[in-house]
This record gives structure tokens, sequence and C-alpha cells, in this order.
């Protein structure tokens, strides 16, 4: 298939739009006879995700056809390092991108916490659907069922890549320790059962939750003992900016509600300049148009943090008068066309406020001696 999207077939699908005709849908100029390639990492939990966004979009645009195109990244293929570690940004998105870029894909789809807040020039996050539940969760050793954390004996061993994760238990659970696991969700849960290294084993609530094996969560780890990761339990469709028929056609999987809240915790990370190597948590809830943000950053032991919420009010009702040229303006690599453009303008001034708040009271120093001591070890 030639790499020119020009000499392909057009697809014509209509999608509803703000600011549409009368029926109701604006014409994306897509036709039933291209094939919608559609790129995702080869894990099964990455195929199950993509899977539930090709058949949403499936439902929303029966006359399309889509194709899923599974491949590799660079997080997948080198699992004896810890992510914090390896110093690459794009662990997870770097080779699905790149068919992106050639035009080998149409959309990728991923776990948007696995996306960096600056995206590569000429891309943008095109869908952000429905959150999961974005709370960490503990699975524990066969031989612990029944118990909690703050239960398990002294120096039990907890098994976790997530230096963010690490921080706040340390602090919360000084009793236990704990120790670096790699690899997708089969193998971390295969190491846990077929070992006696691990306790237990700190995962997205998330991701079990669609592998269909919440009966595994012996325990969800709500605010006030781990705070989540940016964007974490959101997937996002990223698309080619230029490709404004794909780009309609994922907008129609945004919700509103989430993209709101991952605007804000993706303009807190991006403010303070934060990633993997650093423990930077976040809690972001809507009630009654408030956009409530909490977010701190911690020292690798926990011992040092900042933590600080703050809220901002934003209108989710459409105004048929705001379509128009600033609906393609990114806000942190997200293009959100049929939410208003003054609620995502103030969850983006959500999350920065309340980073340069941190920043003012000293959070540049913790992550930098975080980002030095993780590079030490």
């Amino acid at each position: 298939m030639p790499n020119d999207p020009r000499s392909r077939e057009p697809l014509r699908v209509l999608v509803a739009m703000p600011g549409s005709n009368a029926d109701g849908c604006e014409d994306a100029a897509v036709s039933q006879n291209r094939i919608i390639r559609v790129g995702t990492r080869k894990s099964q939990l990455a195929r199950i995700q993509t899977d539930s966004v090709v058949e949403m979009l499936s439902q929303r645009f029966p006359e399309a056809k889509f194709e899923i195109v599974a491949m590799s990244t660079t997080g997948d293929k080198i699992l004896d390092t810890a992510l914090s570690k390896i110093g690459e940004k794009s662990l997870f998105t770097k080779e699905l991108e790149t068919a992106l870029e050639k035009n080998e894909v149409d959309l990728v789809v991923h776990s948007l916490k696995d996306l960096p807040t600056t995206l590569p020039l000429g891309f943008t996050i095109g869908a952000i659907c429905k959150r999961e539940n974005p709370h960490d969760a503990v699975v524990f050793h066969p031989s612990n069922a029944g118990r909690t954390l703050s239960s398990l004996p002294e120096k039990s061993v907890i098994g976790t890549s997530s230096l963010r994760r690490a921080a706040q238990l340390k602090k919360k659970f000084s009793h236990l320790e704990f120790r670096d696991i790699r690899g997708n969700l089969n193998t971390r849960l295969r190491k846990l059962d077929e070992n006696n290294e691990f306790s237990a084993i700190i995962l997205a609530a998330a991701g079990l939750r669609r592998m269909g094996w919440e009966s595994r969560i012996g325990q969800v780890l709500h605010p006030e003992d781990c705070m989540y990761a940016v964007g974490q339990g959101a997937l996002a469709v990223e698309v080619r900016v230029n490709d404004q028929d794909i780009l309609n056609m994922a907008s129609a999987l945004h919700d509103p509600e989430t993209v709101l809240q991952c605007i804000a915790e993706r303009a807190f990370m991006k403010q303070l300049e934060g990633g993997c190597s650093v423990p930077v948590a976040v809690n972001s809830t809507l009630n009654d148009s408030q956009l409530y943000l909490t977010g701190a950053v911690y020292s690798l032991d926990g011992s040092d943090s900042l933590k600080e919420t703050m809220q901002t009010g934003v209108d989710l009702k459409l105004q048929q008068d705001e379509d128009g040229p600033e609906d393609d303006i990114q806000h942190v690599g997200i293009t959100a066309k049929n939410v208003p453009h003054n609620a995502l303008a103030a969850a983006e001034a959500l999350g920065m406020n309340l980073a340069n708040l941190l920043l003012s009271q000293g959070a540049k120093q913790i992550l930098t001696v975080a980002r030095q001591l993780n590079d030490s070890r």
C-alpha cells in the first residue's frame, strides 16, 4: 500500500461535531473504501484496549473498516532495567509514532500515562476515552490472600517499577521493602505467583479490570495512601495533526470530563518538567462545574514531599458560536474539538498554577535531588 496518504482513497463518514449542519453531522470527507489502520503495542492488555477503541469507532461509524497493526516498542523489549533508569521519554510510543509518521498506520491507541506531555511535531491526541478506575491496586501472593499492606509481615517485599508508587508507600508503610519488577501484566503476575520473591505487587487497577482480573485485586489504594500517575486509567488516540478526517473521527470518542482532568494533570507534569524518573503524583475530580486537582512531588524515599490542592470553574456547555479557527488548538498535546475552549484553557491553567505553587515551595529541589539519586543508583 503506498505511503503517500494522498494516493489513498478518501474516507467519507458523518461525524457529530459542534457547530455542524442542521442534521447534527459534519461531513468528515472519509470514504467507505478506505481501511483505517490502527497501531498498538503487542501486549495482551494493549490489544484489549485497542479492540475496545475500535469497537467504539465501529459503533459510531459502521461503514468504516478497521485493521489493527501490532508492534513491539522499546519499553517492551528492555525488560532487565527499571523504567526510571532507561532515560527514554517515549519508551512505549516511539515505534508507534514512527509508523504514524510514515503513514503506515492512521491512528494509534495508547495508555495516556505512557504519552509524554510534549508530543513530536505533527502529532496530537485526537481523543481521550472515558476513564477507567485511575487508582493503584495491590495484588497479593496467594499465601497472603486476605491481607492488606499494613498487615503484611515486617520486611515483606513489594514489587513495583514506579518511583511514584514506591516513594508514597515507603512513607506510609515503612515496615515494607520495595523492589523493581518489570514485564507486562501477565509476566509480573507470573513472577508473583510462581516465585516467593514478592509478597505483593502494585499495578494499575484499570489494567487489571480491562484484563478481566479484577478478582486478583486485594486492596485498592486510595489517594490518602497513594495518588496515581498523570493520565492513569485513560486511553488516548494519537493522530496526525494534518489528517483532519481521522482527527474528526477520533473526536467522537472524547469524554469531556476525562479530557479536562487529564489536561490539568498533564499541564501540572509539564510545568514541573517531571517524568518517570521522578516521583510525581496527582488526583483530580470534577464536581458541579468545579475541577479539583491535587498534585504532589516526593523524594525517592518519600521522606520529603510537597502536596497542594487547587480548583477552578469549568463550563462544559457548548456554545454554538465557539466553533471556529481555535478548534485545533492543542492543550498539552490534546486537541478536543467537542469541549469548550474556555474550559480547556481553565483546566490547563489549573495544572500550571498548581505546579508553580509547588515550585515556589521548593519542588524543583526535591525533584532535582530525586533525579540525581535515581541516575546514580
